[in-house]
């Protein structure tokens, strides 16, 4: 419906990636628990990474749909490659629409070139789905800044080269309090966690960072002081477009394990994509995944035509990651014992879905949205 030949050009380029350089070393990958930084700096070569960076700026210059259809195919592969490639995007946009050009001539190009790894800084332990409980602090210091505080949480903590960490400017000013700081994580006062060892998607690195007295400088603050809020809510509709992509993926790529096992697999003498029961598993995968992509193209579309895309990025979220996570509990019953067993596919798919309901905003969250924005715009808004 939306999709144009360099939408197909972009789609195909990423399909051919994972296939043949995520996939043959996923289930390695989720084994180690390991960073895999190699794969990285091949997508920044490809033009994987900021998608929809203007061309002026050095990136590929496309838009939010070629964003979605990317991390699909890259998820396909392996959503924890994928990840990586929706955290850059999302760093990526709040350089373009709120960075210097200093900031940007510093941060953007290294960081879509896939050689400096990014973090973007938001959990702390009394502020998930609630921001307003965040406690880290950024105090004016001459000119500059000292920030104080702790991140948990955090993607690419353990490895990450630079943080955009939001903190409070002001104590007394709720939202408006809070402003967006890169910072560097190899300067003094900057302690990092322990790696977290996860359910699923294994190989994105997950940790916690503290601050200790960290000096900022003034080009540190991104963007207005007192706006860090306001501008990380302007990329939460990109971000869960991401999410339901990822998802997608993952459950497009639980169909078609489960899809060719299902034609191999014999059982009372028969193949069991002869069964009827097995027949309606793959039935109900294939038309959910489907409906699943459309709403991720529709809510892309509405995002890129600059239309108010908050309702239609939460529905295609929310639905999406529900459906992973069924569908891909579907893929594990077509292969039932063996779906069971680490290092089948299918298994290692079944706990990545689990945490598309969680992350961008639990799925409980995205109902919430749904139905304050119907009851603001009406059924049809």
């Amino acid at each position: 419906m939306y999709v144009t030949p360099i939408h197909e050009q972009v789609r195909d380029a990423a399909r051919q990636f994972a296939e043949d350089v995520i996939r043959p070393v996923a289930g390695d990958l989720d084994r180690d628990e390991r960073f895999p930084a190699e794969i990285y700096e091949q997508m920044g070569d490809l033009g994987l990474f900021g998608i929809a960076v203007p061309e002026a700026m050095g990136g590929p210059g496309l838009d939010t749909l070629a964003y979605a259809l990317v991390m699909e195919e890259l998820s396909r592969g392996y959503a924890s490659v994928a990840d990586q490639c929706g955290l850059v995007e999302l760093i990526s946009t709040l350089l373009v629409r709120h960075g210097t050009d200093d900031q940007r001539g510093q941060w953007l190009g290294p960081a879509m070139s896939g050689r400096t790894k990014v973090a973007y800084c938001i959990t702390e332990p009394e502020a998930g789905t609630d921001v307003s409980g965040i406690r880290t602090t950024a105090e004016r210091n001459g000119a500059g800044w000292t920030l104080n505080g702790g991140k948990i949480w955090i993607h690419n903590a353990p490895v990450a080269d630079v943080g955009f960490v939001l903190a409070r400017t002001d104590k007394d000013s709720g939202h408006r309090g809070m402003s967006i700081f890169i910072v560097d994580l190899n300067a003094a006062g900057v302690e990092r966690g322990p790696k977290e060892h996860k359910m699923g998607q294994r190989a994105s690195q997950v940790g916690a960072l503290n601050f200790a007295d960290v000096v900022l400088p003034p080009e540190a603050l991104l963007g207005e002081e007192g706006r860090g809020f306001h501008m990380m809510m302007s990329v939460l509709d990109k971000g869960r477009v991401g999410i339901a992509s990822l998802a997608v993926g993952i459950a497009q790529a639980g169909l078609e394990a489960a899809l060719d096992y299902a034609q191999q697999r014999k059982q009372f003498g028969s193949k069991i994509a002869e069964f009827q029961g097995v027949q309606w598993l793959l039935a109900d995968m294939a038309k959910d995944i489907e409906a699943a992509r459309l709403l991720v193209h529709s809510a892309a579309f509405k995002i890129d035509s600059n239309a108010n895309a908050t309702k239609a990025c939460s529905i295609a979220k929310c639905f999406a990651g529900d459906m992973a996570v069924a569908r891909t509990a579907d893929a594990v019953q077509v292969f039932g014992g063996s779906g069971y067993i680490r290092g089948f596919e299918v298994e290692r798919l079944y706990r990545d879905a689990k945490i598309t309901q969680i992350y961008e905003g639990t799925n409980q969250i995205q109902r919430m949205i749904i139905a304050r924005e119907l009851l603001k715009h009406g059924a049809r808004g």
